[in-house]
Formats: structure tokens, C-alpha cells, sequence
């Protein structure tokens, strides 16, 4: 039977030797893209693309699907590249930058008669990419318990993968995702199916990790709302087009309404944001496409 979503343990920050802080405009960049472009066959994605993302820093990046979002997680971590331009992560090729990255996946239901443990995942974190020697197993078990316990997870560290539910799931994708200490940290979706509740919780976790361990936050993401707090600078790719700058900036109807080529409003309701009139009928902050447009 499925675990039922229920508000989790508080985590404890994750122990770490790095020094705490928040982004600052003297910091070098841990991401970097310069006049970066993604095409598949004749379709632009997005093109003329300069963006650094400093430590401690967290970018949002919303749009609609099939803008490129995911494809841009891609190209960081090395499994897609350019069509043109440069993108240096930690000043190196993304793919050079092995452990220092982070990376917290859509969310898959996993087999439900897995055996594979909460425990068993975070220590893949650790030791599933490695050769050589394995490491001392006391010491990959006080890590993993380490991890557990930093995001709440410590409770469940021993129930199958696929009993736990979405939000138990997700803390222990990110306790996974933190297990080398990495300086930066990608998310693709982590708020996917998950209740408000638990969009909070895992935006929270994340918020936490960057501002304590002053790791560069890349969240993609469609709900624009739990993001709105924690997010430096937001990301909007739509129609081929895009724009950055802080969220108060981006989001307006006269941004969106050009990205989109159409008329999009964008309403503030009791400090939460809707986007009405956007062509995407996928994300549930957005109205139903206008006039049958086809999404970008």
C-alpha cells in the first residue's frame, strides 16, 4: 500500500566545511553561458543566451513545455551540447565537473515491489558512480545517515522506494542529490505532483542547502508560486525567446505577452501569481491556450 503525504520530521542542516553565504556580485560564477544557443533540426529553442548563476544563488526557470527547460539542465551537466556559444560550469566543461554537480531528476514512480531502500538510493549518491576502492563501509553508513537525516528522511531510511509517497520521495532525491557535497545543485521538475504542502517543504530544503552551504541553485520548474520566495532571479524561455531578471521584473503581461506573441495577463491574487491566456496547457498556473494557439 502507498505511504500517504504527511507532513515530514524537521531536517537538520547538512554538516559541511564550506563557508555559509548568499550570492554576491564579487563571487566568480558557478554557471555560465555566453551567447548560448539550442536548436533541434530547424526548431530554436532559445538563442543569444548570457546567463551566470553565482553561489549561493537561485535561479528559476519557468516557461511553458517544450521551451528548452529540461534541455538546458542537459547541456549543464554535460549530456547535451551547444549549437552555439560556450557554457562553463565552476569554470570548467560542464562534463569535467564530475562531483561538484548535483542533480535531482523528474519524478519517476519507481517499481512498486522495488527493493531498493530510501538508504539504498542516497548511498548510489555516494558510491554508484565510483571505481576503484569502495569506501570504508562505516563511513559511507554515518554519511548516509547524515543525508537522511539533513532533509527529514531519517524516519523512513528503511521502507522501499516505492512504498514512500511523492513528497517522501522527493527528500530523499535531494538527500541523493547532496551526497557529494556538490557546489552546484540542478533540479528538473522536483515539484512535479506534489501538494502545496510539499512544494513548500522541498523548496525549502533546497533554499536552505544553497543559503548554508552557498551552493548555485538551477530549479526548473511550472509552479511559479512556490518559488516566488527563494528565487534570486527567474528564467522565462517561451516562443523560441527568453528573459531574466528578478521575479518582479519577468513577470508581468507586458514580459510574458511578448515571449508568448500573444496577449498573456498576469494576475496577483493574495500574493500568489497566475498567468492567464499563456499558450500552455500543461502547467496548472496557466489559463487554456488562446484561440487554439499550439503551444511553442
Amino acid at each position: 500500500m502507498r505511504r500517504t503525504d504527511v507532513p515530514g520530521p524537521q531536517p537538520r542542516p547538512l554538516r559541511t566545511e564550506r563557508v555559509a553565504h548568499t550570492a554576491g556580485e564579487g563571487d566568480a560564477p558557478a554557471v555560465s553561458l555566453r551567447g548560448a544557443a539550442l536548436s533541434y533540426g530547424e526548431r530554436v529553442l532559445w538563442s543569444g543566451l548570457d546567463v551566470d548563476v553565482r553561489p549561493g544563488e537561485f535561479l528559476a526557470v519557468l516557461g511553458p513545455n517544450g521551451s528548452g527547460k529540461t534541455s538546458l539542465l542537459r547541456v549543464l551537466l554535460g549530456r547535451l551540447p551547444l549549437t552555439a556559444g560556450s557554457v562553463a560550469v565552476l569554470g570548467r566543461p560542464p562534463h569535467r565537473s564530475g562531483g561538484l554537480i548535483g542533480y535531482v531528476p523528474q519524478q519517476k514512480a519507481p517499481l512498486a515491489h522495488t527493493p531498493l531502500r530510501a538508504r539504498d538510493l542516497v548511498r548510489l549518491g555516494l558510491d554508484g558512480h565510483r571505481w576503484g576502492l569502495p569506501l570504508a563501509r562505516s563511513a559511507v553508513h554515518r554519511r548516509v545517515e547524515e543525508l537522511l537525516d539533513s532533509v527529514g528522511a531519517l524516519p523512513y531510511a528503511d521502507v522501499p522506494v516505492g512504498r514512500l509517497s511523492g513528497g517522501e520521495q522527493q527528500r530523499v532525491r535531494i538527500a541523493q542529490a547532496l551526497a557529494t557535497d556538490p557546489r552546484v545543485l540542478l533540479c528538473d521538475e522536483p515539484l512535479l505532483s506534489l501538494d502545496l504542502q510539499h512544494q513548500r517543504t522541498v523548496t525549502d530544503l533546497v533554499d536552505r542547502r544553497r543559503r548554508t552551504a552557498g551552493t548555485a541553485v538551477v530549479f526548473v520548474t511550472h509552479e511559479i508560486n512556490p518559488v516566488l520566495g527563494p528565487a534570486d532571479r527567474v528564467l522565462y524561455l517561451a516562443g523560441g525567446g527568453f528573459r531574466t531578471g528578478p521575479p518582479e521584473e519577468v513577470l508581468t503581461s507586458a514580459v510574458l505577452s511578448r515571449l508568448y506573441g500573444t496577449q498573456v495577463d498576469v494576475l496577483r491574487v493574495r500574493g500568489r501569481i497566475v498567468v492567464v491566456g499563456a499558450p500552455d496547457a500543461a502547467s496548472p498556473h496557466h489559463a487554456a491556450r488562446p484561440n487554439g494557439a499550439a503551444p511553442p
